[in-house]
C-alpha cells in the first residue's frame, strides 16, 4: 500500500462524513456528518473549520452560483443561501419514506446531479439513484441498497456508481447532454485484494477512479476499464468520500466515518473519522454546477 504526504484537515471525529467537494472560487472545502446533521466548511489557506447545524440529514452538496448551493437530505433537494445558511425546499426526493435518506451524489458536466437513496438502517434494496435536471427529477435505478461511487468521466460519456453492498464497481454509457443512461450498466472488472468495500469516488483529469474503499484504510485508483494502478493509504479504517482540492486540484481531500464501530474498534483506530488532504501527485477537476432551471 502506497504511503503519500497527508494531513489531519478537521480533528472532529465525524460519525459518518460523506459528500465532500470543494469551491475553487473561495479556496474552500465542504462536508458533511450525516447522522449528525453538521455541515462542514473548511478554509483551506487559513485551515479554519467552522460548522454548521442542520435541521435535518444531508448528504450531498452542488453549488448553484456564488451565492447558492443545493443540498440533498433526508427528504428532498434544498437551496441553501451560503451567506445565511437558509434554507428554501426546491423538489421532494422520496419525501413520503421515512425509511430512506439521501447518499452519494455527485454533479455530471452537463449540470444534472445524480443523487442515491437509502435505507436509514441499511436494508436492502431500499434506495434507488435518481437523475435531477433543470427541475426534473427521474428515478434510473431502483432497488439499490447502498448507493455510491457517482462520479462521472471528463467528457460527460460515462457514469460510474456502486451499491456498496454488493461491493462491485459499475459504468454505464450516458448522453453527455444530459447526463441520461443510453446502454445498460456494465461491470468494471475493478477489484480489491484486500478488506473493505467501494464507497464514494471521484474522477481525475485523466478520467482515472479514485474509490474510498470503506474498511480498507485505503483509497484505490482505477483506470476507466477497471485496472487498479494504485492503492493510497488512509489513516482510518472507514474512508467515505474523495475530492480534489486545492487551487490547482492536486490535492485528495478524504473524509471518514466511525459509524458501526464498537467503543474498543474506535479506540484501535484513533483518527476514526476525522477528516484528511493528501499529496497524492494527481490532477482533479473543478466540480460543475447543478443546473436547476432552463438555460
Amino acid at each position: 500500500m502506497e504511503e503519500v504526504g497527508t494531513r489531519i484537515l478537521s480533528e472532529q471525529h465525524c460519525h459518518l462524513g460523506e459528500g465532500c467537494t470543494y469551491d475553487p472560487a473561495t479556496d474552500t472545502a465542504w462536508w458533511f456528518d450525516i447522522i449528525e446533521r453538521t455541515l462542514f466548511q473548511a478554509d483551506l489557506q487559513s485551515g479554519a473549520v467552522t460548522t454548521h447545524a442542520l435541521p435535518l440529514m444531508a448528504s450531498a452538496l452542488a453549488f448553484i452560483d456564488d451565492q447558492h448551493q443545493l443540498l440533498a437530505t433526508e427528504n428532498g433537494l434544498y437551496v441553501r443561501d451560503i451567506a445565511d445558511g437558509r434554507l428554501a425546499l426546491h423538489m421532494p426526493l422520496e419525501a413520503g419514506n421515512a425509511a430512506t435518506r439521501s447518499n452519494d451524489g455527485r454533479v455530471h458536466p452537463c449540470g444534472a446531479l445524480w443523487i442515491g437513496t437509502m435505507g436509514r438502517r441499511g436494508e436492502k434494496g431500499a434506495g434507488a439513484i435518481y437523475h435531477f435536471h433543470r427541475g426534473a427529477l427521474r428515478r434510473l435505478y431502483a432497488n439499490v441498497s447502498i448507493p455510491n461511487a457517482i462520479c462521472f468521466s471528463p467528457d460527460g460519456a460515462t457514469a460510474y456508481f456502486t451499491d456498496s453492498r454488493e461491493g462491485i464497481l459499475y459504468r454505464v454509457a450516458v448522453d453527455p447532454a444530459n447526463a441520461l443512461p443510453t446502454g445498460n450498466p456494465a461491470t468494471l472488472d475493478g477489484h480489491s485484494d484486500g478488506p473493505g468495500s467501494p464507497d464514494g469516488a471521484v474522477v481525475d483529469s485523466e478520467g482515472l477512479i479514485w474509490n474510498a474503499r470503506w474498511g480498507g484504510s485505503c483509497i484505490d485508483v482505477y483506470t476507466p476499464e477497471g485496472g487498479r494502478v494504485r492503492t493510497i493509504r488512509v489513516p482510518a479504517t472507514q474512508p467515505s468520500c474523495p475530492a480534489f482540492v486545492g487551487r490547482h486540484f492536486d490535492r485528495l481531500l478524504v473524509t471518514t466515518a466511525w459509524e458501526g464501530m464498537n467503543e474498543q474498534a474506535r479506540a484501535a483506530d484513533p483518527d476514526h473519522g476525522r477528516t484528511f488532504i493528501l499529496d497524492v501527485g494527481a490532477r482533479g477537476r473543478a466540480e460543475p454546477r447543478v443546473r436547476l432551471g432552463p438555460a
